[in-house]
């Protein structure tokens, strides 16, 4: 008897079982079907955090978005001269990391305390952006 005569017989199944022939019935579905039912072990093994939510964004309206420049970097901004503006090259917030040596005034509108820290102790000073407050006087 020949393999397609073979599987001709059995005339309720055709040699293929009872859910071998019915669409994807023999792998358990098409894709993701059955991740949280037959295929959940496959799901946790190796699709760690894949449902559900993580994390949470504020509203872009509550956030503060600094653009920042540490204290290493300041040397190299003063090209020679005792002052940095900061401002005026569009850095909004000094931040502390790295070292300082050189005695510098600084103009930016905020900075950390480490920053005012370092800076100090390297002989220099901090003055804070006044230009916006006498606009509105």
């Amino acid at each position: 008897m020949s393999k397609a005569n073979k599987h001709r017989g059995r005339c309720r199944t055709h040699g293929r079982g009872h859910k071998a022939g019915r669409g994807a019935g023999k792998r358990g579905g098409r894709g993701n079907a059955g991740m949280n039912k037959h295929r959940v072990m496959t799901r946790i093994k190796y699709m760690p955090g894949h449902w559900g939510m993580h994390g949470f964004n504020r509203d872009p309206s509550l956030r503060t978005v600094y653009v920042t420049c540490n204290v290493s970097d300041l040397e190299g901004m003063a090209d020679g001269g005792d002052s940095v503006n900061l401002t005026e090259m569009g850095i909004d917030k000094l931040l502390g990391s790295g070292r300082i040596s050189t005695a510098l005034t600084v103009t930016v509108e905020e900075w950390s305390a480490k920053a005012a820290q370092k800076i100090s102790a390297a002989g220099g000073s901090i003055e804070g952006d006044d230009d916006d407050d006498e606009e509105w006087e």
